[in-house]
């Protein structure tokens, strides 16, 4: 039987595997994710070339295809037209056949003309890529065979192949979306599931991801690490690559006596760590009235069952949750006060036809009535954000 050009130990064909394996997620993470389906960074011809080429021999992925699925899952996320959400679909399908989910939305053709515009349509698309994707996997595996033998070539292969529909399919959208740890409280379900995204060249930290879709740069904690960042900085020294954005870091000043227009824009661009720190204090709170809580509801009530209600965004509560959730409130004013005025505060950069003087007075009033509240909390946060700087 054929053997080969190289002849390898065992852990040879599982290093050489690996660094082939990893090339693959840096091309999804680097080229699909960021480059093209948020566009936070811009590409040479050349890698985005090399990218497109690599993807075509090791996954049989379209561009327009994956870049549209993707933008359709942040659009729609968790709800029934999200095409992965394991909120809607159950952890178990996400995780397992995810794939299939992506290759049934993959022949939507309403999301890929909604969805996936600017991505490339050069003549190589048109004729190789786009046209012939299943090509370039036997492709590889002819490579794999020639290259390592028969067993060894097709077992690479096949591991290969099923990195991506498991690694990024499952792993990122299944359980992305459904375990680990949360630095933003953003709409939707998203973890970190680690704080050092290696093996899935930073995609491990999804909930920063999905906090700021469109940062080039995932890790936001200093002790998070996104591989994916130190290859787009390493393309960027070589003049290969442009970040366009990456995750606002929070800068403060004195704090000021009335909040001005900068006040207003560095709340509005800082809005995750803003309700970081709000929802910090919401826990604060609802552990001093915890007492006082229980002794109102049925005697079942416990502390994380009260700070993942009061946390909670909208929609994402059952309606038995929120009902017993407006009982309590009603019967504790103070929460009910903070829980209010959250609410108010995330109006400050929801989608509104309010213009820029509307948003600062109304940001001058929630500052007012934070501090004059008798809620130490309140009067603690309020001054916070008076010290946002831009």
């Amino acid at each position: 039987m054929f053997s080969g050009l190289f002849d390898l130990p065992w852990w040879g064909y599982v290093a050489i595997t690996l660094a082939l394996t990893h090339v693959t997620i840096a091309a999804v993470t680097i080229f699909l994710h960021r480059h093209q389906a948020h566009r936070s960074l811009e590409l040479h011809a050349l890698p985005s070339l090399f990218f497109r080429f690599w993807l075509w021999l090791t996954t049989g992925m379209v561009t327009k295809e994956w870049a549209a699925i993707h933008r359709k899952h942040h659009a729609k996320c968790e709800t029934a037209e999200d095409p992965h959400s394991p909120q809607i679909h159950g952890i178990n399908k996400v995780l397992w056949t995810g794939v299939f989910l992506y290759v049934k939305e993959s022949r939507n053709p309403e999301t890929m003309a909604r969805y996936g515009h600017g991505t490339p349509d050069d003549w190589i698309e048109r004729k190789l890529f786009s046209a012939c994707p299943k090509t370039g996997i036997f492709i590889m595996l002819g490579i794999d065979i020639a290259l390592f033998g028969v067993w060894p070539g097709v077992l690479m292969w096949g591991v290969q192949m099923i990195w991506i529909p498991f690694w990024a399919a499952g792993v990122v959208n299944g359980l992305g979306h459904f375990w680990g740890y949360r630095n933003y409280n953003c709409a939707d379900a998203s973890t970190n599931l680690l704080p050092w995204g290696i093996l899935i060249g930073g995609e491990e930290l999804h909930n920063n991801h999905h906090s700021f879709a469109t940062s080039a740069k995932l890790s936001a904690r200093w002790y998070e690490f996104d591989i994916g960042w130190l290859y787009i900085r390493t393309l960027e020294i070589l003049g290969l690559a442009r970040v366009k954005k990456t995750i606002p870091t929070p800068r403060f000043g004195a704090a000021k006596a009335r909040p001005d227009f900068d006040t207003l824009q560095a709340i509005i661009t800082c809005r995750y760590d803003v309700m970081t720190r709000y929802v910090q204090s919401l826990k604060v709170i609802a552990k001093e009235e915890f007492a006082a809580l229980k002794a109102h509801s049925d005697g079942s009530l416990k502390v994380k069952e009260l700070r993942r209600w009061l946390t909670a965004e909208h929609g994402q509560l059952c309606a038995d949750e929120s009902k017993r959730l407006a009982s309590l409130l009603q019967a504790n004013a103070r929460l009910q006060t903070v829980v209010t005025m959250r609410e108010e505060l995330t109006a400050l950069w929801a989608r509104s036809t309010a213009s820029r003087e509307q948003l600062l007075q109304q940001l001058q009033d929630w500052i007012a009535r934070a501090e004059q509240s008798g809620i130490q909390q309140l009067e603690e946060f309020s001054r916070r954000l008076r010290r946002y700087a831009v």
